[in-house]
């Protein structure tokens, strides 16, 4: 693919066209009258004013310098008799202007003005001005504070007083935004996927797409994701959050993805009024929210209200059916909090696992803690590996990988993505439960040592959101198979699927193998001052709980006096 963009200097463009028959064939539906009329006339223009409205779209922003525009694969379309030196891209640029896509005099706010011209230019402009403030010698910032006190209105550069450039406004940006949308599905992915696809430099899973594969079924799910991105995107500014919540639809959405963004968003509003201190509007919010988390939080707001009665119903009602693993953790916490603070007798205690702790005083060598014990405990029969949260999200992702990316509805949008849209969704395992229950059977027999390596050989470089291939070498993965017995693989496979936004991170630091005895321990390390978190806590409870070898390592670092004097001691908590 690294052939086609050093081939053909016009391979964005065949990009930007392969988008527009893609929408074309599976959104003819859903496209507006202006988007299904842009992409009828790109056609009909000149392949270099496609070339060029292309390269302005996949620009930063929608305000260039005609002048720094430089694309000579542009300018060669046209003979040298029709090139002017000095505007070789006119030409090219005519049709757009025509048709409305580029404008040639837009009027600029002095904002605008600011961010497109130099200190020089700005200095020529306001000469006289600055000279009779004494802000000659002051930076553009405080130029531009100044000048902005006076209320200069929008102009366009001409009236601006700067006659001899032209800026040029791209006026379809928000109708290619929306087609970007719908290609991807979201608007954090970009016209550069492409590049990176076609350099090499990201390979994606091949997925069988039909017309049903496509994020958005109708017009409404389209406008309804763009004003969801709209209300969060003003969370940044000043405004309010009572503003934008009075945005935010109040009926929940049918399209389950959509309606997950909606929650998200309530969410992060409630977060944004817990910080400011707002904690009743914080509550409501909360309540309003299904985004995980969203009751264990709107519990702490009861409590920071100090209306503990009503904190203690929701606290039952959540110990009735707990939403997660991470909810019954806070739940122990908090329902003897409120027993104490209601007078009332003090629930029974939970039981606790204990977890073989490691202590080690090391000599600080300009390493990590984890690089560290590293080092200190790894032998050639027995190697020490980091590898955190990779090595059995790794392995899972190359067992299950046919179920991971099997093209179910609502899955895969395009040729780009690393792993399924629904991935982070409470339905992702029960959507694909028969086909990860067959991955999981072949743990049953020596079949799944044979797929996870096919799989690390056929699939290796692709994008994936579970395999690291970097951390995941063939010695790794050779050694693991070996040490890491069929059992205790489907027991923590089994819970990552149970919840794999919440599971998949929370693992040990470390792995030690013991090849030839096919055995194993996982090794969480701390520093000074470093404390278990919670999803760490819950990872080493689920090892402990099911016999799995699991140490909690605390490393103290060596007086520097008597750094050659190392001790190591092992102790049962």
């Amino acid at each position: 693919m690294a052939r086609q963009i050093l081939d053909d200097p016009f391979y964005y463009l065949v990009n930007f066209q392969t988008v527009l028959a893609w929408l074309g064939e599976r959104y003819g539906d859903v496209l507006s009258d202006d988007e299904r009329a842009f992409i009828d006339a790109f056609g009909e223009v000149p392949r270099a004013s496609q070339a060029l409205l292309v390269r302005l779209i996949m620009r930063k922003g929608v305000l260039f310098r005609r002048s720094r525009l430089d694309y000579p694969e542009i300018a060669a379309e046209f003979g040298a008799a029709q090139v002017d030196a000095a505007e070789p891209l006119a030409p090219a640029l005519a049709p757009l202007i025509a048709r409305g896509w580029v404008d040639p005099a837009p009027t600029l706010a002095l904002d605008e003005l600011f961010a497109l011209l130099t200190k020089t230019e700005l200095q020529r402009l306001f000469a006289e001005r600055l000279a009779g403030l004494g802000l000659r010698q002051a930076g553009k910032r405080d130029w531009l504070a100044v000048l902005h006190e006076a209320g200069e209105p929008p102009r366009t550069l001409a009236e601006w007083g700067l006659g001899d450039e032209t800026i040029l406004a791209l006026r379809v940006d928000a109708l290619c935004e929306r087609l970007r949308l719908m290609f991807f599905g979201n608007l954090h992915q970009g016209w550069s996927e492409f590049v990176l696809a076609d350099l090499g430099m990201a390979r994606y899973e091949r997925v069988a797409f039909s017309r049903e594969s496509r994020a958005f079924a109708s017009r409404d799910d389209l406008e309804s994701y763009l004003h969801l991105q709209r209300c969060r995107e003003r969370l940044g500014g000043d405004e309010p959050v009572s503003a934008i919540d009075a945005d935010v639809p109040r009926a929940a959405h049918a399209n389950p993805w959509l309606e997950a963004r909606r929650a998200k968003l309530l969410y992060r509003l409630a977060q944004h009024s817990e910080r400011q201190g707002e904690l009743q509007v914080a509550h409501d919010l909360y309540a309003r929210s299904a985004h995980a988390g969203a009751r264990g939080r709107r519990l702490r707001m009861l409590e920071r209200l100090e209306r503990f009665d009503e904190a203690l119903i929701l606290a039952r009602a959540a110990e009735r059916s707990p939403e997660s693993e991470a909810e019954r953790q806070q739940l122990a916490r908090v329902l003897p909090r409120l027993h104490r603070r209601l007078g009332l007798p003090r629930p029974a205690a939970t039981a606790t696992t204990e977890v073989e702790r490691l202590d080690l005083e090391l000599p600080f060598a300009g390493l990590s803690v984890e690089r560290t014990v590293q080092a200190h405990l790894s032998t050639p029969d027995a190697p020490v590996h980091y590898v955190e949260n990779t090595l059995i999200g790794g392995l899972f992702g190359l067992l299950c990988w046919e179920a991971i990316f099997a093209p179910l509805p609502g899955a895969f949008f395009n040729p780009f993505q690393r792993g399924p849209a629904d991935l982070a969704r409470g339905d992702f395992h029960a959507r694909r439960r028969a086909l990860f229950d067959g991955c999981l059977t072949s743990l049953e027999s020596d079949a799944y040592q044979e797929i996870i390596r096919r799989a690390h050989g056929d699939k290796r470089g692709i994008q994936s959101p579970f395999v690291s291939w970097e951390c995941l070498p063939e010695a790794l993965l050779d050694q693991a198979l070996a040490c890491l017995p069929a059992a205790h693989l489907r027991l923590c496979f089994e819970r990552l699927l149970a919840d794999i936004p919440a599971n998949r991170a929370g693992l040990p630091d470390l792995i030690q193998l013991w090849p030839e005895e096919g055995r194993y321990r996982m090794i969480e390390v701390k520093g000074p001052g470093d404390r278990l978190q919670d999803n760490q806590r819950r990872w080493l409870a689920f090892f402990e709980r099911h016999a799995m070898p699991v140490s909690v390592c605390y490393v103290r670092w060596a007086p520097s006096e008597s750094a050659g004097d190392v001790v190591s001691e092992a102790v049962r908590t």
